[in-house]
Formats: C-alpha cells, sequence, structure tokens
C-alpha cells in the first residue's frame, strides 16, 4: 500500500466550520437550480472570483478538456446488528478483487450515525436478511474492514432492494437516490456521490460544448469520504478508456487544458499517466496518493467543492494548484459565506 505522505502543516488555516456553513439539503430544497450554486474561480495567486455555476463556460477556454466520472451512487448503506446486539449501520465502501468488500461500521445516533470502532473480526446480520462477515481492519484504519457478504443474491442486487444513500449528520433527512447523481451518471458502483459533478446541468453542459470545450468521460467508483483524519486512503475501482487518454495526450500537445471534474477525476488520470506526462488507458484498483509531493502529471485544473481541514484531499488540491492559491481562496470561502459538503458550492483551480 501506498502511505500518504505526512504534511508539511496544515494546507490551509485550521478552522471550524459552524453548521451556518454546511450545506444541509439540496440547492433544489432551497429553490435553487443545481447550476445556481455559487462558483469561486481560483486562477494561481490572482485575486479569486465570485460567480454562479452557470457562468462555469466564462471561465473555461476553446480547446479546453473537461474531464467526467460517470459512476452512479448506490444505496450503500444497510441497517444491521452488531454481534454484541447494537443497531449499527453498515457503509458498503466498495469492491476489491476475489469477492471481498471494504465496509464501515457505524453507530446510529438520532437521525444520523458516528464512527464505531470494534473491538475484532465478527459477523453483523443485515436487518433484511443476510450477513457481513467482518475479516480485518483495513490497514491503519480503526473503522473500515475488509469483509465477506453472505447473501442469496448479489451485492448490487441487495443495496438496489435494501440500501438507503449514506449520508452524515449535517443532512437531516434522507433524500431519493436521483439527489445524489449528476448528469453524467450512468454505472452504478460508488458508495457516495462524485459531487463535483452534481451542478452540471444539461444547460450548462451545451453551453460549454457551444464554446468550444470537450467533454471526455471516466470511470471511478468513490468509497466512504469518513476516513478523512489522515488515513491511509484506500483502493477505489476505475477505468480510463482508450479515446479519453488520447484525448487528454492530444489536449496537452495542442497547449490547451485538462480540467478534471472531481479528485476521483485526478486520482484516475494520475493512476495512468507517466512521468513523461503521457496518458495511457487503464483499468483496475488504484492506491495512488497525490500529494504536493508527488505532484500532477496529467491535470491542469480542478473543479471540487469545499473540503473541511483535516480532509486529506486538500493535498491534493495543493498539488494541482498550490499552497497560497487555496490559503486566498478557503479564506475568500469563509468570509463569503460559501456553504460545504456533497449540496454546496463549488470551487475552480486553474493555473496562472
Amino acid at each position: 500500500m501506498t502511505l500518504l505522505a505526512e504534511p508539511r502543516g496544515p494546507t490551509v488555516t485550521p478552522f471550524v466550520l459552524d453548521p451556518g456553513r454546511e450545506a444541509h439539503e439540496p440547492p433544489e430544497a432551497r429553490g435553487l437550480r443545481r447550476d445556481d450554486v455559487a462558483l469561486m474561480v481560483s486562477v494561481g495567486e490572482a485575486e479569486p472570483v465570485h460567480t454562479r455555476f452557470g457562468r462555469l463556460g466564462d471561465a473555461l477556454d476553446r480547446g479546453d478538456l473537461v474531464v467526467v466520472n460517470t459512476s452512479a451512487t448506490v444505496a450503500a448503506a444497510l441497517d444491521g446488528q452488531s454481534a454484541a446486539g447494537d443497531a449499527v449501520a453498515v457503509h458498503v465502501s466498495g469492491e476489491l478483487p476475489g469477492g471481498l468488500w471494504l465496509v464501515e461500521v457505524r453507530r446510529p445516533v438520532g437521525a444520523a450515525t458516528e464512527p464505531m470502532v470494534l473491538s475484532g473480526p465478527q459477523v453483523v446480520a443485515l436487518a433484511d436478511g443476510g450477513a457481513v462477515h467482518l475479516l480485518a481492519p483495513f490497514a491503519d484504519s480503526r473503522r473500515l474492514w475488509f469483509a465477506r457478504f453472505e447473501l442469496a443474491g448479489t451485492v448490487a442486487r441487495h443495496l438496489e432492494a435494501h440500501g438507503r444513500a449514506i449520508r452524515y449528520r449535517y443532512v437531516g433527512r434522507d433524500w431519493p437516490l436521483e439527489t445524489y447523481q449528476s448528469v453524467f451518471s450512468t454505472e452504478p458502483g460508488s458508495a457516495e456521490m462524485p459531487s463535483a459533478a452534481r451542478p452540471f446541468t444539461n444547460e450548462v453542459v451545451t453551453d460549454l460544448v457551444r464554446r468550444g470545450v470537450t467533454f471526455a468521460p471516466l470511470l471511478l467508483h468513490t468509497g466512504v469520504s469518513s476516513l478523512e483524519g489522515h488515513e491511509t486512503p484506500y483502493p477505489e475501482q476505475y477505468r480510463v478508456p482508450a479515446a479519453t487518454a488520447r484525448l487528454v495526450n492530444a489536449t496537452h500537445a495542442a497547449g490547451a487544458r485538462v480540467v478534471a471534474i472531481g479528485t476521483t477525476v485526478v486520482r484516475a488520470l494520475e493512476t495512468v499517466t507517466d512521468r513523461s506526462g503521457t496518458t495511457h488507458p487503464g483499468e483496475g484498483w488504484t492506491e495512488e496518493v497525490i500529494t504536493p509531493e508527488r505532484g500532477v502529471r496529467a491535470v491542469d485544473g480542478l473543479l471540487t467543492g469545499w473540503h473541511e481541514p483535516e480532509a486529506s484531499h486538500l493535498l491534493m488540491l495543493e498539488a494541482v494548484a498550490g499552497r497560497r492559491p487555496l490559503e486566498l481562496a478557503y479564506q475568500a470561502a469563509y468570509d463569503n459565506g460559501y456553504l460545504w459538503h456533497e449540496f454546496g458550492d463549488s470551487h475552480l483551480l486553474l493555473p496562472s
């Protein structure tokens, strides 16, 4: 396993994310369109620009390539009972080779859940039949476990029939699974929504195409996002098509920019890009960890959401944009009331 490099101190100034800066519901529930969320555009160390997501095309140039993740979100939360008889929620993080899965077991607290540290391997009985055999902890995590499922059918079918979308304490109620899909979602497999693409609408896509921006797809099935405390990143399944690899290489050859829609796209593209900067097709499970020390080879810009100060994703953002632009952006986001999390606002990082 590749280990996350120790950061050189916080990437952004530590802050407490108060509830007023958390998106507690989708923008549609607040009377907005998906593309009405706020968008900050950071170009190098210039003063950030504040706009709306529907104006994304103003920040991109003809010839730029936008790479999107086509993974669709699954209903990955299941109710169960621990070996001690406690009610638990099982969050199914993702599939591994050999019939193994990664899962996180959490304790219900009110209408939400919180992390649960288990004493050792055990069997969790699922409320709707079947069981999860927890085999061993994953790497240095005390919450994520290697597991095998004991079900009448497949895990996918069981989740479809009995699961619900994963949510955390800042979202006060369950929302339909469709709420957690983007216009690019086609292949089910993500435990949690690849949320950077959520604000895209057909109108935004059409506007970008009209402006000469090209789109290319790839696939990366995301796991649970609760592993944010500098724990070892886990393997995620990915696929980069040959056509997408060709477009990335052609875009760079033409002197244009490759803009990743989400950290998932960065991880997939960087996995298949060699030290010379050439991107290749590929598929499998990636353990690539993107840090400032490693840098990026395939990606020039990144569209993402807002991450909490302890999130390991911030190291990837620093690798793409540099430390000072992130410091400026996060201070501006906090001062201007931007909203965090999957239903929140957006941030576009571009090179100067």
